[in-house]
């Protein structure tokens, strides 16, 4: 039995050797094989080094490092591409996801009546109000519009059988938002909740914009309700412009001519444009988004590693 750890790595030199020694004795604590494979995401930082010298002293460790920053999802994408374990996890290297859970994760697998269990944050404790009312709105609003199954205040924290990884592996799109994916492909999974933990060290590469925009890929990547809405407005502006000209013609045939009411006119020319071109925007993105895809250009490109037969190009 064999147990693999994907860990994405963004300028994680501060955390990178606490949570290699926690994880290390966690891992040999337990009743299995072992790999860890570590993905440099194109760091500018000493992250790299450290995972040298710590693939140096076990061999266990393996590392791959991108020509650039891909994005956490092309990591993720990449650590499933090469691991070989029957079971795999995700975890961040800033000792959020506690390590000290795999053995608890692992023996609810070892059971046979789940495929995955992944965590979920008990609270949001530590986190700015604004983000966390946000964020509970977004798994509300994903999960009501598309067929992704996310739990509110889900990880990315999840251990998997090999069968699950396959799965995700064969979804092979571009545009990545892994939190749909995992619910998307379905599988019995176990939620275990846990205290919301504090990062070891280092700084957060996530701030409220880069967190919004994640999420409103991730509703267009899963939901074509947004394109719904735009057809929807207009059919509503439509039967108010029809409504507009009922009346128009009402009023001049009982009232006469009249010149009143240009601002409320400028008004509603406004908003009716404001309308139009935020439609266009949501077809824009998912125009975008297609574009992307029909190109095929490679989720990530690997500059150097320590692991052999490596899935160089996707």
């Amino acid at each position: 039995m064999r147990v693999s750890i994907i860990v994405p790595c963004y300028n994680e030199q501060e955390a990178l050797p606490i949570f290699y020694e926690e994880i290390n004795r966690v891992l040999e604590s337990m009743p299995c094989e072992y790999e860890i494979l570590f993905i440099n995401d194109g760091s500018y930082d000493n992250t790299l080094d450290i995972l040298k010298k710590i693939a140096g002293r076990n061999k266990m460790v393996k590392y791959i490092s991108f020509s650039r920053n891909f994005g956490k999802e092309a990591a993720i994408y990449a650590g499933f591409c090469n691991v070989t374990g029957d079971y795999t996890a995700i975890m961040d290297a800033d000792m959020q996801d506690p390590p000290a859970l795999l053995p608890q994760m692992l023996e609810i697998l070892l059971t046979g009546d789940y495929d995955s269990v992944a965590t979920r944050r008990e609270n949001r404790a530590g986190e700015p109000v604004v983000r966390s009312w946000f964020a509970r709105w977004f798994y509300r609003i994903i999960n009501r519009i598309s067929d992704a199954d996310i739990m509110d205040g889900a990880r990315d924290f999840r251990l998997m059988k090999k069968s699950m990884v396959d799965a995700i592996v064969k979804m092979g799109e571009y545009n990545r938002f892994s939190k749909g994916i995992f619910g998307w492909v379905g599988f019995h999974t176990y939620w275990l909740s846990y205290e919301n933990q504090e990062r070891v060290a280092g700084e957060t590469k996530w701030n409220f914009w880069k967190l919004m925009r994640y999420a409103l890929e991730g509703i267009i990547d899963f939901s074509q309700a947004p394109l719904s809405l735009a057809s929807w407005f207009g059919v509503i502006m439509t039967a108010c412009s029809f409504m507009a000209v009922v009346f128009i013609i009402v009023r001049k045939l009982l009232f006469g001519d009249s010149v009143e009411g240009w601002a409320s006119l400028a008004c509603i020319i406004t908003f009716i444009g404001g309308v139009q071109l935020f439609c266009i925007g949501l077809m824009g993105q998912y125009i975008a988004k297609a574009y992307l895809e029909v190109k095929k250009r490679p989720h990530y490109i690997i500059s150097e590693s320590n692991q052999d037969n490596i899935e160089n190009v996707n």
